[in-house]
């Protein structure tokens, strides 16, 4: 009876196993998820020029022909007058 508990085969073993089941099957729903993320991203990529123009900008800070670039940076504050 004590065997069937914690043997090697026991409960105990049973019940981490099953825990162990749930945890991959959720990582395995999340690594699908992403997938399907990232096929949209790709798909938008390959077939919308605006995708490609958007990340250029974000990523690499490229900029059109006669734009003007504006960077704007935090000053620390002196001190506050009194």
């Amino acid at each position: 009876m004590v065997t069937e508990l914690v043997g090697e085969r026991g409960l105990a073993e049973l019940l981490r196993v099953r825990e162990e089941y749930r945890s991959l099957a959720a990582d395995v729903a999340r690594a699908r998820e992403q997938n399907v993320r990232l096929q949209a991203e790709v798909r938008r990529l390959r077939e919308d020029p605006s995708a490609i123009e958007d990340l250029a900008r974000r990523d690499l800070g490229l900029i059109k022909p006669g734009e003007k670039l504006f960077i704007i940076r935090d000053v620390p504050a002196g001190p506050t007058a009194r």
